[in-house]
C-alpha cells in the first residue's frame, strides 16, 4: 500500500473514531444492557485455574494438581492482592490514561492511525478495557494479521460496555487474571509464580517492569524484554537508582533469570500428589472424561468447564507431615541396607476417614510415580490375626491353646508338599496360641489354618476388604502366612475393623456431602465381619508386649505408651516389610520396600517398618484399651469365649494350658492343664485329623502317671503312656490309681476331604513368606 492510499485509508479511521466519540458523547449511542456481555462477578466464578489446590479437612491447601495442560493460570488474584508495582508498570507500558478515560483513548487511537499511515512500524493503541473485550469475547480477539475495521469498531462498543457496567478496578482486576503471558503462562497470578517464585503481591518495582512487558510482547527475546522494561522503568523517577545504567543492567538480571526457569508446580506445599492424583482421576472419570486424564474437562454443551476449584479430602496436613516426616527419617537411617522407599496411611477408626496418605517417599522417578498405598504386595505375617480370628471365633482354638511348632508338612495335591518354616528356623515346641500370634510364629499359624481350610480363612479374608486375586486353590495353604497380594490401604482397613469390634465399612478420602449424617442416612451399615469376642482377643494379644517380648524384646518399637494392637510382616525374600496397627482412635499402616521389588537386605518389618508406625502413633495421642465384651469371661490368668473355658478341675492345681501335635495330624488343644495326673491330652483339648493322611499315622498319645486308663468308661490300658487310634466325637479320659482319679475331656474333629474343600487341585503355593 502507497503513501496516499494509507493517508486515505488512516483519515477515514479517524473520521470513523470522531464519529463514534461524538455520538457517544451525545448520548445518541449509548450502550443498552447487553444480554452477551457477563458481569464481573460471572466471570471471576468462571475463572478456573489450570492447577488446582487438594485440601485437607481444615481447608489448608497441601497440594497443587496441574488440571489443564493447554495453559498455565493460577488462583484468581484480587487487585488489592496485586503489588502496586505490578499495577503502575503495567498500566505505564498499556495504557496510562486507563483512570481517566471512558474505554477508549481516543488521542492515543488517532495517534497510532496517524502513526501507522506514515511508518512501516506500526503502534498499538487498545486500552485496558478494550483488550480486555477481545479476551471475553473470543470473535474479537486480535487476529495474527490484525483487526480490520469493523472488529475495531466491536471492540470499541464493547469496551465502552465494559466501563458502563464495570468499574475501573473490576476491569483492571480481570484484566490481569486473564492476560496472556509468556509462552503458556495466562495471567499474573500463574506468571509471578513461574517466572519469580512469589506471588504477585510480592513483585518489586523490577520483577514488575519485566512482567509488564510481557504484556505487549510475550515471545520476545531476553534482550528486548530487558530493554522494554527498562524504559518502562525510567518512567518511574521514584524507584529508579541514581544512576539508571545500574537500574537497566539489575533489571537484564531479573530478565534473564526470569525467562530461564524451567516450569514447575505452582507454589505452596507439595504433600500429597498421590491422593490428588487419584481424586483427579475420580472427577475425570465421573465427568465423562478418560480416566487419569489431565486434560481440561470439557462442558456437555461447550459451556463453563466443570473443573473444580479445589478436591476436597479428609486428609489433616498436620497428620500428613507427621507420616511423611516420619517416613522420609527412617528411609535415610535404611539407605545402605537397599531400602528405597515406603508409604504411610493413617485412618480414622470410628469414620473412616484417611487423615494421612503418603504413597511414596523415595527419590526414584520411580518410586514418585507408584502409589504404594494403593499397589499389590505380599503381606506376609500381617495375615495371621487374621486366622486365628477366625478360629477363635469357630471355637477351634482358644488364648490359651497349645500347638506344637515343630516340623511340619502338608499335602498340596499333585504339586507335592508344603513345608513352612519360621523365620528363624528353630523350633519351640509347644507354645500358646497367645505367643504364636505375639510372636509371630509361622508353623502354628499354618496349623491352625489348616484346620479352617484355605476357602473358608480365604472367603474371610474377602469379606475383610482384602480384595484377592485368584481363589483359594490357587494360593493353599500359604495363604496363612500371606502368599496373596493386598494393598496397603485395604490391609490398613481390615486392621480398622479388627479395632471396631469386627465391624468393617469402607475406608473414605473425599470430603463433602457425602460425609455428612444425613447423606449417609441411606448407605449400607457397616458390616460384620467376626464376632466382638473374637477381635477383642487378637487386639488384646496383639497388645501383648509380654507375649512377643520372646520374639520381639520388651523394648521394641512395638512398645508405645497406651494401647496399641501391632503386626509385623514381612513378605518372601525380604522384598516387602509392613507394621499394621491400631489405637483407640486411629489405624497407621505403614511400608517400607522398593517400588521396583528389589530385595532389601536385612530389614524385617521390626526393623523397617515398625519405627515409622512407631513414631506416627506416638504423636496422634494417648490410646486407652477397649472394653471387654460382654460374652468373655476370664479363667486361669487368660481371656475365654464364654463355653470355651475350661471345666473346673475337681483337685486343686495350677492352670497351665497344653497342646502337642502328634506325627503328621494337625492338632490343637484348649483349655487349662494342670500338674496332675494327666499330661497329655489336657482339659478342653481339640484333635483336627486330616483325612488324606493314614489314620495309624494320626495316633493320640494319652500320657501321665501311672495309673489304669479309661476312655468313655472302657478301660484301654495301664501304665504311663498309651497310644490310642483317634475317633471323632467328645471323649472323657479318665486316670486311676487307688482312690485317686483324674479326669479330662477332649473332643476330636475331622477335616474336610481335599475335594469337598476345592473343586480343582491347588496350584503349587509360593515361598513361605517370612514374618515380621
Amino acid at each position: 500500500m502507497n503513501a496516499s492510499v494509507r493517508v486515505v485509508a488512516t483519515l477515514g479511521v479517524v473520521a470513523a473514531c470522531a464519529a463514534i466519540n461524538t455520538a457517544l458523547a451525545a448520548g445518541a449511542a449509548e450502550p443498552t444492557p447487553n444480554p452477551r456481555l457477563p458481569t464481573f462477578e460471572q466471570v471471576r466464578a468462571a475463572h478456573r485455574p489450570s492447577d488446582i489446590p487438594l485440601l485437607d479437612r481444615h481447608g489448608e491447601a497441601i497440594h497443587w494438581l496441574r488440571a489443564d495442560d493447554r495453559v498455565r493460570r493460577g488462583a484468581w488474584v484480587a487487585l488489592s492482592d496485586t503489588s502496586p508495582a505490578l499495577r503502575e508498570a503495567v498500566l505505564l507500558s498499556e495504557d496510562r490514561r486507563f483512570w481517566a478515560h471512558g474505554g477508549v483513548d481516543w488521542r492515543s487511537l488517532a495517534a497510532s492511525a496517524w502513526a501507522n499511515a506514515w511508518n512501516t512500524r506500526t503502534r498499538g493503541a487498545s486500552t485496558v478495557t478494550m483488550q480486555l473485550a477481545g479476551l471475553l469475547d473470543a470473535g474479537l480477539a486480535r487476529p495474527r494479521g490484525g483487526r480490520d475495521l469493523p472488529t475495531k469498531v466491536a471492540q470499541i462498543v464493547r469496551a465502552r460496555e465494559l466501563e458502563a457496567r464495570w468499574s475501573k478496578t473490576q476491569i483492571l482486576e480481570a484484566y490481569l487474571n486473564a492476560v496472556p503471558l509468556r509462552g503458556e503462562l495466562v495471567g499474573i497470578g500463574a506468571a509471578s509464580h513461574q517466572l519469580f517464585g512469589k506471588h504477585p503481591s510480592g513483585l518489586d518495582a523490577l520483577e514488575a517492569a519485566v512482567l509488564a512487558v510481557l504484556v505487549r510482547s510475550p515471545n520476545a527475546a531476553g534482550d528486548a524484554v530487558a530493554r522494554r522494561a527498562c524504559e518502562v522503568l525510567r518512567q518511574q523517577p521514584a524507584v529508579m537508582p541514581p544512576s539508571p545504567h545500574d537500574a537497566c543492567a539489575a533489571v537484564a538480571t531479573v530478565a534473564a533469570q526470569a525467562l530461564a526457569r524451567r516450569p514447575g508446580p505452582m507454589l505452596g506445599e507439595a504433600l500429597a500428589p498421590h491422593l490428588a492424583r487419584l481424586m483427579w482421576r475420580e472427577v475425570a472419570s465421573a465427568a465423562g472424561s478418560a480416566a487419569g486424564s489431565s486434560a481440561p474437562i470439557a462442558g456437555a454443551s461447550g459451556g463453563p468447564s466443570p473443573i473444580p476449584l479445589s478436591l476436597p479430602s479428609t486428609l489433616d496436613a498436620r497428620v500428613q507431615r507427621l507420616a511423611r516426616e516420619a517416613l522420609r527419617r527412617q528411609l535415610a537411617e535404611l539407605r545402605g541396607r537397599g531400602v528405597d522407599d515406603g508409604a504411610v496411611v493413617v485412618i480414622d477408626n470410628a469414620s473412616g476417614e484417611v487423615l494421612a496418605w503418603v504413597g511414596s517417599a523415595g527419590a526414584g522417578s520411580l518410586a514418585a510415580e507408584v502409589d504404594a498405598v494403593l499397589a499389590r504386595r505380599q503381606p506376609g505375617s500381617t495375615i495371621k490375626p487374621f486366622v486365628y480370628a477366625l478360629a477363635l471365633e469357630r471355637r477351634l482354638v482358644t488364648a490359651a491353646s497349645r500347638i506344637d511348632d515343630a516340623p511340619l508338612q502338608l499335602a498340596t495335591g499333585s504339586a507335592g508338599l508344603y513345608a513352612p518354616r519360621n523365620y528363624d528356623h528353630a523350633w519351640r515346641g509347644e507354645i500358646s496360641v497367645r505367643e504364636a500370634l505375639a510372636g509371630s510364629v509361622n508353623v502354628p499359624a499354618v496349623r491352625v489354618a489348616a484346620m479352617l481350610g484355605p476357602e473358608a480363612l480365604f472367603d474371610r479374608l474377602q469379606a475383610s476388604g482384602l480384595r484377592l486375586a485368584h481363589d483359594a486353590g490357587h494360593h493353599g495353604h500359604a495363604l496363612a502366612l500371606g502368599s496373596a497380594d493386598v494393598t496397603l490401604l485395604d490391609l490398613a482397613n481390615a486392621y480398622r475393623m479388627l479395632a471396631r469390634g469386627g465391624l468393617w465399612s469402607p475406608a473414605r478420602w473425599r470430603l463433602g456431602a457425602s460425609t455428612t449424617a444425613a447423606a449417609n442416612a441411606g448407605t449400607p451399615p457397616p458390616r460384620r465381619v467376626f464376632s466382638a469376642e473374637a477381635v477383642w482377643l487378637v487386639s488384646h494379644i496383639l497388645a501383648d508386649a509380654t507375649a512377643r517380648a520372646a520374639s520381639f524384646g520388651l523394648d521394641s518399637p512395638l512398645v508405645t505408651r497406651g494401647h496399641a494392637a501391632v503386626k509385623t510382616g514381612t513378605s518372601k525374600d525380604m522384598r516387602d516389610n509392613w507394621c499394621i496397627g491400631s489405637t483407640e482412635r486411629h489405624t497407621v499402616g505403614v511400608w517400607v520396600g522398593n517400588a521396583s521389588g528389589r530385595p532389601m537386605q536385612a530389614v524385617s518389618g521390626v526393623s523397617g517398618a515398625a519405627p515409622v508406625w512407631r513414631e506416627v502413633v506416638m504423636a496422634l495421642g494417648p490410646s486407652r484399651a477397649p472394653a471387654v465384651p460382654a460374652g468373655l469371661v476370664a479363667a486361669g490368668g487368660e481371656w475365654f469365649i464364654a463355653g470355651t473355658e475350661p471345666a473346673p478341675a475337681s483337685h486343686a492345681h495350677t492352670a497351665n494350658a497344653g497342646a502337642r501335635a502328634f506325627t503328621n495330624a494337625t492338632f490343637v488343644e484348649g483349655g487349662r492343664a494342670g500338674t496332675f495326673g494327666i499330661e497329655s491330652p489336657r482339659e478342653g483339648t481339640v484333635f483336627a485329623i486330616d483325612p488324606e493322611i493314614p489314620l495309624a499315622a494320626q495316633r493320640v498319645v494319652l500320657r501321665g502317671a501311672h495309673g489304669q486308663w479309661w476312655l468313655n468308661g472302657r478301660l484301654v490300658g495301664t501304665g504311663t503312656q498309651l497310644e490310642w487310634l483317634p475317633r471323632p466325637g467328645r471323649h472323657v479320659l479318665e486316670r486311676r490309681d487307688g482312690a485317686a482319679s483324674d479326669r479330662v475331656v477332649f473332643e476330636v474333629r475331622a477335616l474336610p476331604t481335599r475335594a469337598a474343600r476345592s473343586t480343582s487341585a491347588p496350584t503349587a503355593p509360593r515361598a513361605t513368606p517370612r514374618p515380621g
